[in-house]
């Protein structure tokens, strides 16, 4: 089975938080017989700034952010057995939004994968003449990686044939424990890129939960935060590679996970980062969202708090033996739920149409 997939990035994790997500999922679907081409910009300096080389489990294609490089990549997607839009590409959106449909065929399923979707659903729900109006109906297949069945409901209102979360998840052999390392430890970290729909919720969470705690220290890793005032005891590292995430969440006594606004707002939407420090045995602390439960024990698997003064109450309680109980638990679960392999086995019965049904597949 052939699949071509247009999405912001394979290679560089840059200013793109669904790169770990891609990579989980299509390095999976090579396993099940998939041959993968990614076709991704050459935007956002995220070329520049790669951290893995072109790998074995998928054909990488980076074209010119024009027109004509949007086309020449069409031309070649041509005949796949299914195509895959991704939402966030950056460049010539709403182009390969309408113009992947005209690859649609008896043999062709062209699917829309959704990484944001309470961002597009509040969009074309705002604005009657939106264009995904129109072209959502027409795929054969719409996914998600996350919002659960508000999600699911929210898109069959407009016209979706059949809309399928595929949550998001870890992969063993890239994400598991490692040691401590000395320029990671903290009392708390947190890793985010600093996003509008975002930045309130870590000013609450985080940034207020250091100050609660001044002799506690608090880590920050992500692109966009220099300039933003902060508490003394907070240290901002900037950009973490992928390659350093699993020394980054080994190392502190507990990893926070704050979701955007958006993903909060609608559930059942955990971030990639929870999988990733769960698989490494991290104790999570995260904002409190509708469905956390459907994924980890809360006080058993992952800490839950509803306010900034919460996680500074939870983090101010907790010893490092019950960061070790909690991590290896949500480790536990990790492994036995959460897996890419897991997720992908599901989506191979979805896309070769074995299956079609929701539950079936996420309970593969």
């Amino acid at each position: 089975m052939n699949m071509a997939f247009f999405g912001s990035s394979l290679v560089s994790a840059y200013w793109n938080g669904a790169a770990t997500y891609y990579r989980g999922l299509i390095r999976e679907l090579h396993s099940l017989g998939w041959r993968v081409t990614f076709y991704e910009p050459d935007a956002y300096g995220r070329q520049q700034h790669r951290d893995m080389d072109d790998p074995h489990w998928a054909k990488v294609v980076v074209y010119p952010p024009t027109q004509d490089g949007v086309d020449a990549c069409l031309e070649q997607a041509a005949g796949a057995d299914v195509v895959v839009k991704a939402s966030g590409v950056g460049i010539f959106d709403e182009y390969l939004e309408r113009e992947v449909l005209r690859l649609q065929s008896p043999s062709t399923l062209v699917t829309y994968w959704d990484v944001d979707a309470p961002a597009t659903l509040a969009r074309i729900d705002a604005d009657p003449a939106d264009p995904m109006r129109a072209n959502l109906p027409r795929y054969d297949l719409v996914l998600t990686y996350g919002g659960g069945r508000p999600v699911v409901q929210a898109f069959e209102k407009f016209g979706a044939r059949l809309c399928v979360p595929i949550y998001n998840g870890f992969s063993p052999e890239t994400h598991h424990p490692v040691g401590c390392r000395a320029r990671f430890r903290a009392d708390l970290s947190f890793l985010g890129n600093r996003l509008p729909d975002r930045e309130a919720r870590v000013e609450e969470f985080f940034l207020k939960a250091a100050e609660r705690l001044p002799s506690r220290s608090f880590l920050l890793g992500g692109n966009g935060w220099d300039g933003k005032p902060m508490p003394g005891n907070v240290r901002w590292l900037g950009h973490v590679y992928t390659a350093d995430h699993n020394a980054l969440n080994c190392s502190a006594l507990a990893v926070l996970n704050i979701n955007r606004e958006s993903m909060a707002l609608n559930g059942w939407s955990p971030a990639t980062r929870v999988f990733e420090a769960a698989a490494a045995g991290a104790c999570v602390i995260t904002d409190a969202f509708t469905g956390v439960g459907d994924f980890f024990e809360p006080g058993r698997e992952i800490l839950v708090a509803g306010s900034g003064e919460e996680v500074a109450e939870v983090l101010a309680d907790l010893s490092p033996r019950k960061a070790r109980v909690i991590g290896l638990a949500a480790l536990a679960r990790a492994m036995d739920q959460h897996t890419y392999a897991r997720r992908a086995r599901g989506l191979d019965w979805l896309l070769r149409g074995e299956i079609t049904d929701r539950e079936a597949v996420q309970c593969a």
